[in-house]
């Protein structure tokens, strides 16, 4: 049984970090109808990134890591920019529905060939602000990152969600996911919206970068497999529900680190595939997302 809580406490920090960038593939999604396929990258550039800043700032891992954040937030915003101004704009211009795929994915293969260039392709140890000795909850061992994991990650994505709720500019965008046109109609640059809620995208999965680089080895291989799986677990949760992102994610991360004990590692994306695979059959909207309607 500790064994068991072990795993699933385990799952579960994984889990969040689905959900994390999950919850940038439903912002970008709600407001252009898009998604960034370089996510992953994102998330690798915000974790290798936050290690060269980790390295320059002084004041001991905790406090450096806590200054280094917000810089790393700013500068996954300025990439999710760069990636609606280059490779989505132009797409959404001239009303390409597929043009914007192969552009977000040839961004990541540039981001991740010049993340190669100037970090190598050898994989680099993050340095833990927290303690590496465990505690225990019911007989299983914690590692405080862990829960640090799961805390920042539930943070982010409230925060996110009372931006949207609670200020003008978040309600924008709430109105540009509710309706594109209406939103223009009413005066709402969806333009901008846009290019926001992609700077925000990136800028969460950037900060889930930071999160889990920590608890694994940080290098410019890390996001592909981070990017493939969030987007299954947005797939299973529906892309247009934030808890369905949280759910997903936790079913996905629990599933993988039990498959890998108990099965074996080598099958251990295997329960997750097949349940996005009975999902898209049985429920293409995701378990939490609402079927889209279109009047003709």
């Amino acid at each position: 049984m500790e064994i068991l809580l072990q795993l699933v406490f385990s799952g579960i920090a994984l889990g969040m970090i689905y959900a994390v960038i999950a919850f940038g593939y439903q912002l970008t999604f709600a407001t252009s109808g898009t998604l960034n396929f370089g996510q992953g990258e994102s998330l690798m550039l915000g974790a290798l990134v936050g290690l060269s800043l980790v390295g320059t700032i002084h004041g001991g891992p905790y406090m450096s890591y806590l200054l280094m954040i917000p810089l790393v937030i700013v500068f996954g915003a300025l990439q999710g920019m760069l990636v609606e101004w280059i490779g989505v704009r132009p797409a959404i211009k001239i009303k390409s529905e597929f043009g914007w795929i192969m552009s977000t994915i040839a961004l990541a293969i540039i981001f991740k060939n010049v993340a190669e260039n100037i970090w190598g392709k050898d994989d680099l140890t993050f340095p833990s602000p927290l303690s590496a000795a465990p505690f225990t909850i019911f007989g299983a061992n914690v590692q405080p990152m862990q829960v640090a994991v799961v805390v920042g990650a539930l943070a982010i994505m409230l925060a996110v969600e009372i931006f949207n709720r609670k200020s003008i500019y978040g309600k924008a965008v709430v109105a540009t996911a509710n309706d594109r046109d209406a939103a223009g109609l009413m005066g709402i640059n969806t333009g901008r919206v846009i290019t926001f809620s992609y700077a925000l995208s990136s800028a969460t999965a950037a900060f889930a970068g930071v999160l889990v680089a920590p608890l694994t080895l940080t290098g410019a291989t890390m996001g592909a497999s981070l990017g493939l799986k969030a987007f299954a677990v947005a797939i299973i949760g529906g892309l247009t529900s934030g808890v369905g992102a949280i759910v997903g994610g936790l079913i996905l991360g629990i599933a993988e680190t039990t498959t890998g004990y108990y099965i074996s590692t080598g099958y251990k994306e295997v329960p997750g595939l097949l349940l996005l695979l009975l999902v898209l059959a049985i429920k293409p909207s995701g378990l939490f997302g609402k079927a889209a309607i279109k009047k003709v």
